[in-house]
């Protein structure tokens, strides 16, 4: 059986519609728009709107005198005079311009005019105007202060049945009743306004803290990429100074061994330059299909470790423990790559005179330390500038050579930190103790680790 199609509804204009979303009810719609147009209105000229609601109960007020709608209520031995009825009508409903700021002022401006009310037996209707400055504490002060205000409603309605017994079936009742309405809408409406207020404040703090995680998140990645951009460009850049320095040797006295240092120069300008357009074309929102290739692993530390023997360093590979099969992660083998690229890359640019390097990787069980040494004299880096030292998850340890001339090495050595950090590892940097040499050593676990 197949559903009917429903006839349009006149509150929705559909026969589906929900109420919601593109669906609103034309009349929930005009309902919703007026109201957020009086709001706005309220917000802007508070007084204006005081004085149009104060100046329709004075209306009201006024009308149920002159028109003797007060007699209606009134009790049969009423001693107030027609001058009275009027006055209390007026006391009643020209406090209402204050009702929003002073409410609790305008409630005790009322009650002697409610005493003078209920004791002359005028009764007149305007009387329960008191209950909107009730309303008003309900929605703004605490409970005692309510509780006073019910009071202060409340005792000269008593007072008047205690002078006429009549006034007990009638005004007491009806008066009470009231109360307890304006008190219940008041604390619904308190409820509902302090429930809003506090999702509005939590998506504010929600907002806040996205927008401060997004900033957050950006100026990790600008490190990230920096550290990427400092690696790629500073490996590169000494591999082909020091392939252009040994070629510019070569060509006075052996030609073909220049023409070999220009190829492995093209060679090298090439990868590099594919590097960054990797790096740079994942950065480009207008470029989906940009080239993602992985990152380095350590699967290509031997053409790593032949280019820089191509640029005239001497580099000697151990591996101890298989140190290849290991089940690192790929971040993991990034990290291993960039600080052996690092290291050999400072062993180019700062060593003096005859240098060679060593790099060791040695797989235990639980970790895989790397080892790099070279002889050279270092004599550019400076003397030993401090030492950091700590073996907690997630800080290294080791002495960190700066110079005022040259302060890239600091900044290379705290990129490898920052690496080994993120993977809960340890890095030492420094010279040799025997000889003028540098070593770093960086020991990262196999897998995560919570110390």
């Amino acid at each position: 059986m197949t559903d009917r199609p429903q006839p349009p509804s006149p509150l929705t204009g559909t026969g589906t519609g929900t109420g919601t979303g593109g669906t609103t009810a034309p009349l929930t719609r005009i309902i919703r728009d007026t109201l957020d147009r009086l709001r706005a209105f309220d917000r802007h000229r508070p007084r204006a709107w005081d004085t149009a609601v104060t100046a329709f109960w004075v209306v009201a007020a006024v009308l149920d005198y002159t028109s003797g709608g007060w007699r209606t209520v009134a009790h049969d031995d009423v001693t107030a005079p027609e001058f009275l009825v009027l006055l209390m009508s007026l006391g009643f409903s020209l406090p209402l311009l204050w009702r929003r700021t002073h409410p609790v002022a305008v409630l005790l401006l009322m009650a002697p005019v409610s005493v003078v009310n209920i004791w002359t037996g005028a009764v007149v209707q305007a009387a329960l105007l008191q209950l909107i400055p009730v309303f008003q504490i309900v929605l703004r002060s605490s409970l005692r202060t309510v509780g006073s205000a019910a009071l202060l409603f409340v005792v000269p309605v008593l007072a008047g049945g205690v002078r006429i017994p009549a006034a007990w079936g009638q005004e007491v009742v009806s008066y009470v009743w009231g109360l307890v309405f304006v008190v219940l809408l008041g604390i619904a409406v308190r409820t509902r306004r302090e429930y809003t207020e506090a999702l509005v404040e939590r998506a504010h703090r929600l907002e806040h803290e996205r927008d401060q995680q997004a900033r957050l998140a950006a100026a990790a990645e600008r490190t990230r990429i920096a550290r990427e951009m400092h690696d790629i460009i500073g490996h590169n850049l000494s591999v082909i100074t020091g392939l252009a320095d040994g070629g510019a040797y070569a060509a006075r006295k052996n030609p073909e061994r220049a023409g070999q240092a220009l190829e492995a120069i093209g060679t090298t300008s090439r990868q590099a330059l594919a590097e960054l357009r990797r790096l740079l074309g994942v950065l480009r929102d207008d470029h989906p299909d940009a080239d993602r290739t992985p990152q380095p692993t350590l699967d290509e530390l031997a053409p790593l470790i032949d280019r820089v023997r191509r640029a005239g360093l001497p580099v000697h590979l151990e591996l101890n423990g298989d140190p290849l099969q290991a089940s690192l992660t790929p971040g993991r083998q990034l990290t291993v790559y960039r600080v052996i690229q690092e290291a050999l890359t400072n062993t180019l640019k700062h060593a003096t005179g005859p240098t060679s390097a060593t790099v060791t990787l040695t797989r235990s069980r639980t970790h895989l330390d790397t080892h790099i040494t070279d002889t050279g004299t270092a004599a550019e880096l400076g003397t030993t500038a401090g030492t950091t030292a700590g073996t907690t998850a997630g800080t290294t340890t080791g002495t960190i050579a700066v110079t005022e001339e040259a302060p890239l090495p600091a900044q290379g050595i705290m990129g490898m930190r920052e690496r080994a950090a993120l993977y809960d590892g340890t890095l030492e940097a420094g010279p040799l103790p025997d000889h003028g040499g540098w070593q770093i050593r960086l020991r990262l676990p196999l897998e995560d680790t919570h110390q």
